[in-house]
């Protein structure tokens, strides 16, 4: 396979092992949709959510494609008073993805970043590479190497 995106040029260059896999669709799937076209469950596939809190900094939140973020859970992980959404015009300038294809690894900034607690029940989770249709297949600990993140519970009951 020739096409790289960042997220995996980046892996490569760290030496991280990771299986890409992608479905072939040029416009953004739910995550849901996403997981059933790779044929995984989706609890093993995370999507990437990024908010800002009323201080104004900003999070990166990774939780199962069939969960929803709780944002006073999200709060109290970032140790904010208040968390929300940010707009989906807002995405680009400030990760340098769009929605679909937003991924943890090589965001223009390294945010604060969670992840759901679950993702700590499989060897390997699945998530955004960068691009629409493209996903990674890699194990937490190798996430850990690129990305700084915490465990916590943040979806909704």
């Amino acid at each position: 396979m020739d096409f790289k995106t960042n997220a995996m040029r980046i892996l490569d260059q760290k030496k991280i092992e990771y299986i890409s896999r992608t479905i072939n669709s040029d416009e953004a799937v739910s995550g849901t949709e996403m997981a059933e076209r790779l044929g995984e469950d989706p609890a093993r596939v995370f999507k990437t959510l990024v908010t800002v809190g009323k201080s104004k900094r900003n999070y990166v939140f990774m939780i199962p494609v069939a969960e929803e973020l709780d944002l006073k859970k999200a709060a109290v992980a970032a140790k904010e008073k208040s968390i929300e959404m940010i707009k989906s015009k807002e995405l680009l300038p400030l990760t340098g993805y769009v929605h679909g294809g937003c991924s943890p690894i090589g965001m223009k900034k390294q945010f604060s970043t969670f992840i759901h607690l679950t993702a700590q029940d499989f060897d390997k989770i699945i998530f955004s590479a960068g691009k629409i249709g493209w996903q990674i297949e890699t194990s937490a600990k190798n996430l850990r190497t690129i990305v700084n993140f915490e465990f916590a519970d943040i979806i909704c009951k």
